[in-house]
């Protein structure tokens, strides 16, 4: 928390990188009237414990575009690895003291901002060095998708681990003594992670100065490294699951849900 007792101060830096492999320039797509971008600013300005938000860019033309419709921009190296080494650099960038940075991608426009609120009142604990959020499944078979990315916790709400596999997994054979009948149903432990991460300042300069490791290339999922390195992530329950945009059928789907939300 900061000096006055207060809730944390929380900063929210957006990456919306340019160049994209699946949808090209999807952060400037407008067929909604405005920049997919500023849909996700826009949609964050309605968290009220974000107290600041700036999007972090890798290209002038975006950050035109977003100051168009009076949107704090930052420009950022082009060649980042990572959205986490890209909100480290615009954090670094914008100046001011804050208790929290919280890292959400530029293409999730429809986050809920009461799941952003609970996540940054996770660092109302001083021992929260960092935290990212998760839901439960609506359908248990998305677990078998890689791109589904589960996590488990420990008994404090800590990250034990995430994986693109099934976890965790439910023993059924029953000549093992761990096969109990009275263990949980797998739907009540696995999550589905939300890819929304927050840390305190000098947790994400530690995490983006540190090299990647053996679980992390393995699963390409760059929040083992902070597992990795012995520390604690803490997992927030978020209430859903937000519908990013990695392609242009997401993209078409969006729209559709903008437009109906507009003619009502």
């Amino acid at each position: 928390m900061n000096s006055t007792g207060d809730s944390p101060r929380a900063l929210a830096i957006v990456p919306a990188r340019l160049a994209s492999v699946r949808l090209p320039r999807k952060m400037l797509l407008a067929e909604t009237g405005l920049p997919l971008c500023v849909h996700t600013v826009r949609n964050l300005r309605r968290c009220a414990a974000l107290e600041r938000i700036v999007l972090a860019v890798d290209d002038e033309e975006v950050a035109a575009a977003a100051r168009a419709h009076g949107v704090e921009a930052v420009l950022t190296r082009v060649e980042h690895p990572s959205g986490t080494d890209r909100a480290f650099e615009a954090a670094s960038k914008v100046g001011g003291t804050f208790d929290v940075v919280v890292n959400v991608q530029g293409d999730e426009p429809e986050l809920d901002p009461a799941d952003l609120g609970r996540l940054v009142a996770a660092f109302s604990s001083p021992e929260v060095e960092a935290a990212t959020l998760a839901a439960s499944f609506v359908d248990p078979d998305e677990a078998l998708a890689s791109q589904v990315v589960k996590v488990v916790r420990d008994e404090r709400g800590d990250a034990l681990y995430f994986s693109r596999a099934p976890i965790p997994h439910r023993s059924t054979d029953p000549s093992r003594a761990y096969a109990r009948a009275d263990a949980r149903p797998w739907a009540e432990v696995a999550r589905r992670h939300v890819g929304v991460y927050a840390f305190r300042p000098a947790a994400l300069e530690r995490f983006v100065r540190s090299s990647p490791g053996t679980l992390e290339r393995l699963e390409n999922l760059e929040q083992l490294r902070w597992l990795e390195q012995g520390r604690r992530m803490r997992v927030v329950d978020a209430g859903r699951v937000p519908l990013g945009i990695d392609t242009r059928a997401d993209y078409d789907a969006f729209v559709g849900r903008v437009r109906s939300e507009a003619a009502r």
